[in-house]
């Protein structure tokens, strides 16, 4: 399929600004961060008002991250179900703010506390931080559950791009931790083999906002060691065993260099015996699942994977 005639502009405007590869991350998420304030209100549509958000400090490994809770209005007493969410950014680059509507969204529409996780970027805080960081956040938030006002018995993680691989490796390390016990995986865009072999890295042009060279660079910030692609912590894909995995709900887009790494982890789950919905999005770029108010497409899945989650939890609860 053609290319979502409504993003054409966006591209057009996007290939003419690059990222400065002489710039440090740290500029750059200073700029990413101002674009994220001027432009991402005019792609993706506001949330709804929760009842309350409160942020945490988590301790990890070296340090402590932030964590901002999101609960929904309504929603009663007891115990919520948990979705916890990681952004996206190459693991280099990303903020909570970018999105706080989005994470609106899911509490509200899901009935849920969202937890989304401020992890250590890269390149300061290098490969396996941010993976450990996130399953250190997920562990903490499920023990803590009582106070937090969570339902260890209904979670559910999930992120975005780099936040997908993330969440994808969180469900690995509670399999093998013996961690939470998880109901639900969302993956949007995920990057799930770092060894870059996957059909979308050849097949999928540059000039779709996820050039091949940002790819490179946020590998090479990310990992100290090229050796380290293989490991299950950054390419879950690879992983010996992916039975006895949470249900998964997988995005790809057709415009988007990760395309073969969301449809492999899907096909490789499948043949693993998980339960597994993927939907390739015909016409979209890398981001775009996310424009809601853009893009009519990207609002209708929006809602239908906030309605997997929900059933996920439904069926978590035996109702």
């Amino acid at each position: 399929m053609s290319l979502e005639p409504r993003l054409r502009p966006l591209l057009r405007l996007g290939n003419l600004r690059p990222d400065d590869p002489s710039a440090p991350f740290a500029t750059r998420r200073e700029e990413a961060a101002r674009l994220s304030r001027l432009g991402w209100w005019l792609l993706i549509r506001p949330g709804p008002t929760t009842a309350a958000t409160e942020e945490l400090e988590v301790p990890v490994e070296g340090g402590r991250i932030r964590v901002r809770l999101y609960r929904p209005a309504g929603a009663g007493h007891g115990p919520l179900p948990l979705y916890v969410f990681l952004h996206g950014g190459g693991w280099c680059v990303g903020t909570l703010d970018e999105r706080d509507p989005r994470c609106q969204v899911v509490a509200q529409g899901a009935g849920c506390v969202v937890a989304s996780v401020d992890y250590r970027l890269a390149p300061e805080n290098r490969f396996p931080t941010a993976a450990e960081d996130s399953y250190a956040a997920l562990c903490w938030l499920v023990e803590h559950g009582d106070r937090l006002g969570v339902d260890p018995a209904r979670v559910a993680v999930g992120g975005e791009s780099a936040g997908g691989n993330l969440a994808a490796v969180a469900c690995l390390l509670a399999r093998d931790r013996s961690g939470p016990a998880l109901c639900h995986q969302w993956l949007d865009v995920p990057a799930t083999d770092a060894t870059l072999a996957q059909e979308g890295h050849r097949n999928v042009p540059d000039g779709y906002l996820l050039d091949a060279a940002a790819i490179d660079e946020y590998l090479e910030a990310y990992l100290p060691d090229p050796a380290q692609a293989t490991d299950l912590r950054i390419s879950p894909l690879l992983a010996d065993d992916l039975s006895g995995l949470p249900r998964a709900w997988i995005t790809t887009c057709e415009h988007d260099r990760l395309r073969g790494d969301g449809e492999a982890y899907a096909d490789a789950l499948t043949a693993a015996g998980v339960e597994v919905r993927h939907t390739r999005l015909a016409g979209h770029i890398h981001p775009s699942f996310a424009f809601t108010r853009l893009l009519a497409s990207a609002l209708d899945h929006e809602r239908r994977s906030v309605a997997a989650l929900a059933s996920s939890f439904r069926r978590a609860s035996g109702t």
